[in-house]
């Protein structure tokens, strides 16, 4: 492997936020998001920390405020450090729920997309998402670090079957 261009030993994110994703029958629930960081990309929902909010109190907020809907019984499954040449650097939690209440609906922020787990549009998503989220739709817990130049991963690092406090 070569070398990280980036200390992650010194390396500290300027933003904490989260992704929560949904799995039922056989399908994913992704958002197109219509503004922000990420505008036109498919994601799952997620967002920005708030002072004094949990990381999982965040991804439930979220994706309550993007999709209208409340996740249930979500499980921590990963974090991603991103290294960006372009928008400060990120620490992401990553979110896994089975089941939700409500029904998702567009939002000023988001459009709802599911799509079958065999065919997750990636060529419209971040470079990075190919890497860890077959990993998630497994039920493996990850660790990654990923450093980007603009649109590009030009290093990346995954762990996997990490465990959780």
């Amino acid at each position: 492997m070569i070398p990280s261009p980036v200390d992650w030993e010194s390396w500290r994110a300027q933003i904490h936020a989260t992704l929560m994703f949904i799995i039922r029958d056989g399908e994913i629930l992704l958002i197109e998001k219509k503004r922000g960081l990420g505008a036109g990309k498919i994601n799952g929902p997620g967002g920005k920390i708030d002072p004094g909010e949990t990381p999982l109190e965040c991804a439930v907020r979220e994706t309550r405020e993007e999709l209208g809907i409340t996740a249930l019984r979500p499980v921590k499954h990963g974090e991603l450090h991103f290294a960006m040449s372009d928008v400060p650097d990120i620490l992401c939690h990553v979110f896994l729920a089975r089941a939700f209440e409500g029904r998702p609906h567009e939002t000023e922020e988001a459009v709802p997309l599911w799509c079958r787990l065999d065919e997750i549009p990636y060529d419209r998503m971040w470079r990075d998402d190919i890497h860890w989220l077959p990993r998630l739709i497994d039920g493996r817990k990850f660790h990654g670090r990923f450093v980007f130049e603009g649109e590009e991963v030009i290093w990346q690092d995954l762990q996997l079957d990490v465990f959780w406090p």
